[in-house]
């Protein structure tokens, strides 16, 4: 079964996309993969305009020019009142004439909660392989399912070449709303200032965090909008809950991998670790949710793929809340875990910066 994420509205990408644009050659995909992925992205530079520019030009509709002015907002802000390293990112922008930018296909062998992972220049191994040819997409991701691999397709919106080449703010990113909108921009520009390779779940848990803490500035602090900083505010709780949910899948998971069990004996309960965690998310997670955007999880349609395609965004992000409430102070805590990750295992790292009280909790 290979999953179509359709309600996966905001994901983003940065390794698999920062490879193929930046190395062009790679020992590990085919050369009509690459040459398809390295002509898309000099498509997209080709097509960018300044933002300025685009802002001030009235044959271009109210909402895009508005949106965009947001950006600009976004970015400075980021700069300015985060430190992070924004480079040439998101100062232009590009018309896509399609309503998804890409396809993300992820995999995991059917008994282990593993990322089946692939090389790119410049950013190491990663667990997954996007696309902007969909049919290739859906190719691969049956090809994968025949080798016995879990396998999810979803859609991205946005990615990162980790200030290699000035990314431009695409069509399909301006379709979020106002406040995912900040949100990944500030993401992907965390993803510039810092990036340590072959550290995919770090590299997209730390931008989430900084992603979401940085729209709750930037809309509570820099705008000063009463709305919008209580949706962001509840939007960042949403998230950690999610992530606390999908952590919650992995002891039931293992237990019934590590069992001594015949592989039709482990499918049946593999399932049935899915249907009761969604019985569980409709009674249990979801009446704690306030932002209103999560639906049910359908049993049929969740793999360990899907686990952990999620986990990728969603791991500890309550240590990384934990350093922010520590230091008080957004910047602050963002500048310390970029220092103390600079030179070594960045979740080595994390555990080093949480309070003494948090580390006492996690003791056995």
């Amino acid at each position: 079964m290979i999953e179509r994420d359709s309600n996966a509205t905001r994901l983003r990408s940065a390794t698999a996309w920062a490879g193929v644009a930046i190395g062009l050659i790679s020992t590990a995909c085919s050369p009509t993969y690459v040459l398809r992925a390295g002509w898309e992205e000099a498509r997209i530079l080709s097509s960018r305009r300044p933002i300025h520019a685009v802002v001030h030009d009235t044959t271009v509709a109210l909402e895009v020019r508005q949106k965009l002015r947001l950006v600009l907002d976004a970015r400075d802000f980021a700069v300015r009142d985060l430190g992070l390293h924004a480079g040439r990112s998101y100062d232009g922008y590009a018309e896509i004439t399609r309503d998804t930018l890409a396809l993300n296909v992820v995999a995991a062998p059917e008994f282990e909660l593993r990322w089946k992972t692939w090389w790119f220049p410049i950013v190491g191994h990663v667990p997954y392989k996007g696309f902007f040819d969909f049919d290739h997409a859906f190719a691969e991701a049956e090809r994968l399912e025949a080798d016995g691999y879990d396998v999810t397709v979803r859609p991205v919106s946005a990615f990162s070449t980790l200030g290699w080449f000035p990314d431009p703010v695409m069509s399909t990113t301006l379709r979020l709303d106002s406040l995912a909108l900040v949100e990944t921009v500030i993401h992907e520009i965390t993803h510039t200032t810092f990036f340590p390779t072959g550290e995919a779940d770090f590299n997209e848990s730390f931008a989430n965090f900084v992603g979401y803490r940085g729209a709750i500035a930037f809309f509570c602090e820099a705008l000063g909008d009463e709305s919008l900083c209580d949706r962001a505010v509840a939007r960042w709780d949403d998230t950690r809950v999610f992530g606390e949910f999908f952590h919650s899948l992995l002891e039931p998971l293992n237990e019934v991998f590590a069992a001594d069990l015949q592989p039709d004996d482990k499918r049946a309960r593999k399932r049935a670790v899915f249907e009761e965690a969604s019985t569980r998310f409709d009674e249990d997670v979801r009446p704690r949710l306030r932002a209103g955007r999560y639906g049910s999880i359908d049993p049929e349609s969740v793999n360990n793929a899907w686990v952990i395609s999620r986990l990728l965004y969603y791991t500890r992000l309550d240590d990384f809340e934990a350093v922010y409430g520590a230091r008080g102070d957004l910047p602050a805590a963002i500048a310390a875990i970029i220092s103390e990750a600079a030179d070594g295992d960045p979740w080595s790292a994390l555990d080093r910066l949480l309070p003494a009280a948090t580390r006492e909790d996690e003791d056995p």
